[in-house]
């Protein structure tokens, strides 16, 4: 599943935007400033867009390699009786 094909950018500069905005609390403009600091010329409104499409999937990954290693906990009452 290459959801990059015909993608103008790398999709190292996707992943990175991306995670950019989902990990720091920065806006699509600072994003862009900061990819053109690093030689990336991107639009604001493109990483809106690469947000809008590759968030949910971004995640959907990131779920599958973070599964919790127990989902159902199991207690088991015991009594012991004590001289009497």
């Amino acid at each position: 599943m290459n959801y990059f094909r015909y993608k103008q950018f790398n999709k190292d500069v996707i992943t990175v935007a991306v995670g950019y905005y989902l990990r720091y609390t920065l806006s699509y403009r600072d994003i862009s400033e900061i990819l053109r600091e690093r030689g990336v010329n991107v639009h604001h409104s493109t990483v809106y867009r690469w947000v809008q499409e590759y968030a949910p999937i971004l995640y959907q990954i990131w779920k599958k390699k973070h599964k919790k290693a127990y989902y159902k906990w199991r207690i088991d009452e015991t009594y012991i009786k004590i001289k009497g």
